[in-house]
């Protein structure tokens, strides 16, 4: 089990990264929020889970160990493998996802793509015991998103990192824009993680 990677940042593609380690390039599936902190060149460490299948050994890596661990606990849903629990982080915050199986939210599980109602119910009544309380994230993840906009750059990297979900240019164009209009939007500094999560929902909304 490797249980975490520190190493330099070799590449980042729109759904994995390379992290140079002991002079060996090792390959990790992320999320875009995940992915959208690291920048090439500069040293990173990230949560990691193995996943082993007969034709394959598939690394994935999270920015925090509580991203790490539901991911784990996703994948013990029936029908859940490890693509669409990274899908549930992509569009969800961990404590997004415990909001949602606790208040048996099933429109909220369904903006996945991949999840219709019926594998909503089912994630709800697998994990109603499992995933635990969630601690509320919410007002720092709108601060942080607040902070990008003025980022010109930074909204160039969550509009490539939506396209690479499968939205189409424009859209991924009007979801930053809708979810970085508020005119109180400008603070110095900037969280691209926050922002695609935000833009995620607006377009699971949609």
């Amino acid at each position: 089990m490797i249980a975490s990677l520190r190493g330099r940042v070799m590449t980042v593609r729109l759904d994995s990264a390379v992290l140079e380690v002991g002079g060996v390039g090792m390959l990790v599936q992320a999320t875009p929020g995940t992915l959208a902190t690291l920048r090439v060149g500069s040293e990173a460490a990230l949560h990691t889970t193995l996943v082993v299948r007969e034709d394959s050994l598939t690394l994935y890596g999270f920015a925090g160990s509580d991203e790490r661990d539901v991911f784990e606990t996703l994948q013990t849903v029936s029908g859940v493998g490890p693509r669409l629990a990274l899908a549930m982080l992509a569009v969800h915050t961990p404590d997004g996802l415990r909001r949602a199986v606790a208040s048996e939210d099933l429109a909220a599980l369904t903006k996945v793509p991949g999840i219709g109602r019926k594998g909503a119910q089912r994630i709800v009544l697998e994990l109603s015991d499992r995933l635990g309380a969630p601690i509320d994230a919410a007002e720092g993840d709108k601060a942080a998103a607040a902070q990008l906009q003025a980022n010109g750059a930074h909204h160039e990297q969550v509009i490539e990192a939506l396209v690479g979900l499968g939205w189409n240019a424009k859209q991924a164009q009007q979801a930053v824009d809708a979810v970085t209009a508020d005119g109180a939007h400008g603070a110095d500094g900037a969280d691209v993680a926050a922002t695609l999560r935000l833009a995620l929902q607006h377009l699971g909304r949609s």
